[in-house]
């Protein structure tokens, strides 16, 4: 009797802990999307109130980078087409870091336990990485589209302007200055209500 307990309080927790790794249900309305996961809008928010960062564009770039995946990565690679090869890079998480990035994030903020696949981790990376680009390239933490270029190439391949040779992505970075006007507009609509009690814990 007393396993039978314990297998469904196990049973339960990997039920909501799954509930908590699920991707949102719209990641087109942040409305929805911050209503639907409680927790990710308080953290949001301490990430905003902390750096400086808004949300909508703290939402922008992880819409970007995984579409909220928390175990997102990168495209494998093949050899010869058909045997797999590693992956195109070590990017990983919800705001696609890689292994080198994120250890210096770990070093310069004392934040050793961060993981990439935490929500609340990857938007307090996000806020300290457009805040170091406010600081050493003057980039304004609300210009959704430089902010992104300096995500992307690394504060020195923007003061180096390497996007100026990629097209692709100075469209990209459009793309992430389009999402956060709307995820702004949004939230102008709906932030009052977002954030109270909510009996789900992993949400």
């Amino acid at each position: 009797m007393k396993n039978k307990k314990k297998l469904i309080i196990v049973t339960i927790l990997l039920f909501l802990a799954a509930c908590g790794h699920a991707a949102p249900l719209s990641v087109i309305n942040s409305c929805e999307m911050l209503d639907d996961k409680d927790s990710w809008y308080k953290a949001a928010k301490k990430t905003e109130k902390k750096y400086g960062t808004p949300i909508y564009v703290q939402l922008a770039i992880i819409r970007q980078e995984s579409s909220f995946k928390y175990n997102a990565k990168t495209k494998r690679k093949y050899f010869l087409w058909i045997i797999p090869w590693g992956r195109e890079s070590s990017a990983y998480g919800y705001a696609q870091v890689k292994d080198d990035t994120w250890d210096w994030y770990k070093k310069r903020t004392g934040n050793s336990g961060a993981d990439r696949d935490n929500f609340k981790d990857a938007v307090d990376f996000i806020g300290w990485y457009t805040d170091v680009s406010k600081k050493t390239l003057g980039i304004s933490k609300w210009d959704a589209y430089n902010q992104y270029l300096a995500y992307h190439e690394g504060h020195s391949g923007y003061k180096n302007k390497s996007y100026l040779k990629k097209k692709w992505l100075m469209g990209v970075a459009k793309k992430v200055e389009g999402y956060s006007k709307i995820y702004a507009a949004q939230l102008k609509t709906c932030e009052d209500d977002l954030g109270g009690w909510s009996f789900w814990p992993f949400r």
